[in-house]
């Protein structure tokens, strides 16, 4: 008796109809999602990122300076103060009509401080000489012009450290042009050489004013050493995030043409977020240091107090870590496009590290109040160029990493026990 052969598995690799690309890509509904989603994060991104760079001199407001009169001549004949309390009063008193600068009168050693703890981002210094200096330029006993000193603080980014060097040196020249006023009114008898020299008679000399090492990438050091930082702990936690999920069998694997699907291990969210958080502060042990060795031992990047430095990063790279591993608990899918606004997209224009947080649109001064790039850049910033000084933002980089990681695990276990509880389990994938 014969037997009929069976037919083979409808669902057998070779009997399954191949669909062309050709066929789908005329479906509009398969292009709406991606469409819609890469046109808005264009958008947005643009808006972002260029918004905040493109005119940091209209939207200058209120940049710190110092202001510095150390005059002690004696006022001139007919005046009843000397030329440096004119002028810093005069300078001074703009502040009331024109809010871009914040004009702090300090005396020198006051100054000194605030531009060694990166308080200011420059300074204009009035001489002790001053007055007594132009005072001689209308008779035989003048030798030299009279000066006022711009000092500049590079460790607050050489674009913030040169708006603060351009200011003052503006500031100067329109002093030495109304003092060249009153000169040329009490000197009209002098030879024309002297009259045009008394036109403009104040030098204005430009010198650092808190020096840091020539290898800091002209104060930049700071700003991409904390943007390493924050990718490390992005990526991690995005890597860590995907690797797990993988070997619990909740994702599928492919390299190239090979296709992995691993058991399903039953574990909740909860128990999964707990493996994801320690991996991801286990791992930036290594990476960490591996990003002081690259960027100090092999680049040759400035740095001091190294411990302090390690302890740091790997503290602000595991807080960004929780963070995203919180947010990919929480969203799932979409967590790794929420997590990179929250890390990358809004914290790079709002870090105040190229640019500084006073010259940029109200909107991006808001964000730097609670975005961690700026606060963690401050941390670094103070360890590398202001000898770890607490007031420096050393402490408000502490206290960020803090509320952050407290944050992420309020938010993160928060989120998860609640799809726990209600029975939100992750599904099984299964083959069609």
């Amino acid at each position: 008796m014969s037997s009929a052969t069976p037919p083979p598995a409808p669902d057998a690799p070779g009997d399954v109809p191949q669909v062309r690309a050709g066929t789908l890509v005329r479906h509009a509904k398969l292009w709406v999602f991606p469409t819609v989603l890469c046109t808005l994060v264009t958008l947005v991104l643009a808006l972002l990122y260029m918004g905040g760079v493109l005119n940091p001199g209209d939207s200058l407001h209120r940049l710190p300076v110092a202001l510095v009169d150390e005059d002690r001549g004696r006022p001139l004949p007919g005046q009843q103060e000397n030329l440096g309390k004119q002028i810093t009063d005069t300078i001074a008193a703009t502040e009331a009509e024109d809010d871009t600068v914040d004009w702090r009168r300090l005396d020198r050693a006051e100054a000194q401080e605030a531009l060694a703890s990166g308080r200011v981002y420059g300074a204009l210094v009035v001489p002790e000489d001053f007055t007594a200096s132009v005072a001689a330029l209308t008779t035989a006993q003048a030798k030299e012009r009279p000066t006022l000193s711009v000092l500049t603080n590079p460790g607050l980014g050489s674009l913030g450290s040169s708006m603060a060097a351009q200011i003052n040196q503006g500031a100067a020249h329109h002093a030495s042009l109304e003092i060249g006023k009153q000169l040329s009114a009490a000197a009209a008898s002098a030879p024309p050489t002297t009259r045009v020299l008394l036109t403009d008679p104040v030098d204005v000399t430009t010198r650092v004013g808190h020096p840091i090492g020539s290898h800091s990438g002209l104060g930049l050091s700071a700003f991409y050493y904390t943007l390493l930082l924050v990718l490390g702990g992005f990526i991690g936690g995005n890597l860590v995030n995907s690797a797990v999920d993988t070997s619990l069998g909740y994702a599928d694997s492919e390299l190239g043409p090979w296709h992995t699907r691993r058991p399903t291990v039953p574990i909740n969210r909860t128990q999964t977020l707990v493996l994801k958080m320690v991996m991801t502060a286990g791992i930036a042990l290594l990476t960490t240091t591996l990003l002081m060795v690259a960027s100090i031992a092999i680049l040759g990047m400035d740095a001091s107090h190294l411990p302090m430095l390690w302890l740091f990063s790997y503290c602000a790279t595991v807080a960004v870590g929780l963070g995203v591993q919180a947010i990919n608990a929480a969203f799932g899918g979409i967590g790794q496009l929420v997590s990179m606004f929250v890390f990358i997209a809004l914290a790079l224009p709002s870090s105040g590290a190229t640019i500084p947080l006073e010259a940029t649109p109200a909107f991006y001064r808001f964000l730097g109040i609670f975005e961690p790039m700026h606060q963690l850049s401050a941390g670094v910033r103070a360890i590398l160029y202001f000898d770890a000084r607490a007031d420096a933002g050393l402490a408000r980089g502490w206290i960020m990493i803090a509320v952050g990681v407290v944050l992420a695990l309020a938010f993160g276990f928060g989120m998860t026990r609640y799809y726990d509880r209600r029975g939100l389990h992750r599904l099984t994938p299964q083959p069609e």
